[in-house]
Order: C-alpha cells, then structure tokens, then sequence
C-alpha cells in the first residue's frame, strides 16, 4: 500500500502540469479579439436574413418567419444587426407523416414532422457563395383524440414551432462555427 501513495501523487503532479500548459489554448467563442479583428458577435450580426420564399398565407411561409425571427434573434440579439456585409438565404421544404395508426379507426395517434432547411451565405460585396448547408429537424407529436380537430392542430402547430427552433438552432451553430474558424 505504501507505494500506491507516491504513484498517484506523481500522476496528480502529471495531469497538472499538462492541465496548466494547455491552459492557454482555450479561447472563448464569443470573447473580444484584442487585435482589432472584429469578435465573432460582430460578424455573426453583419449577417442579413432576407425574407423566405414562399407562397404568402401558406404554412412554409409561417414557418419561414417564424425561423427567420429566431434567427434574428440568435445573430443580432435584442439589438439590430449591424450594415450587412453577407446575406443568408434559406429554403425550406416540409413533411409529415404518421408514426402510429389505430387499427380499428385508421386514423395516426403519433405523427412526425420535418423540415429541410437548405441555406446559402453569400458575400454581399460579390454576391459570391462562401457556404453552402443544409440541416433538418424531426419532432414527434401526439394525437391527443380522435374527435379533438383543436387539439391536434395545436400540436402539429407546436411540432411546427419546435422544428423552426431546432432549425434556426442550428443554421446559426453553423454560421458561428465557419465565422470562427476563418475566412
């Protein structure tokens, strides 16, 4: 047993040291950059979020402000986004389906929905495209009765809303990320 005792000391000291020298890699996302290069706050709020293509009065067009909202809201902040130096476009293509089916009804008691989201980053100076993605979110949700028409539009329209979260979700993960790394 008395050996024991000075090996782990020594590994202890070991992973502190290695701890304390790889200390100083660790940069923060969001911090300030010192050099004058603008912070990744400031680029990701250069970043316009044009309007989404598609049909007024439609559900994609709901779906489209909606995640157009979010991602407002994750780029700029509660502030305005700043002049903009590149513009986001995104399309967005929806499904749904049904998970369960009663078998005596034929009618789905859980449903799933999606949605694609394809997005473009194009430089507003040359209308160059610097990035290209796409992402999808799935959400599940339940029919909560067969003769209750409120309440599963309700839940489809709060799938709808959780999808469109996910999505800006992730769209702006991405954008954060590209921005970070360089361009």
């Amino acid at each position: 047993m008395s050996w024991a005792s000075p090996r782990l000391a020594a590994r202890l000291i070991v992973v502190a040291a290695l701890a304390a020298l790889t200390a100083g890699c660790f940069q923060p996302m969001y911090a300030e950059r010192s050099a004058g290069a603008p912070g990744l706050r400031d680029k990701l709020a250069s970043i316009e979020v044009p309007a989404v293509d598609a049909p007024n009065g439609s559900r994609v067009a709901r779906l489209g402000v909606e995640i157009r909202n979010a991602l407002m809201f994750k780029l700029y902040g509660n502030a305005t986004g700043m002049p903009p130096t590149h513009r986001l476009e995104i399309k967005l293509v929806t499904s749904r389906s049904s998970l369960i089916v009663d078998p005596s009804t034929a009618l789905p008691s859980i449903e799933n929905y999606g949605i694609d989201a394809f997005f473009v980053l194009k430089d507003n100076a040359t209308d160059k495209v610097i990035l290209t993605g796409n992402t999808f979110a799935r959400v599940s949700y339940d029919v909560p009765g067969q003769m209750q028409r409120f309440a599963r539009q309700r839940a489809f329209r709060d799938a709808e809303d959780r999808a469109s979260q996910e999505i800006a979700e992730n769209i702006q993960t991405r954008l954060a990320s590209f921005f970070y790394a360089g361009i």
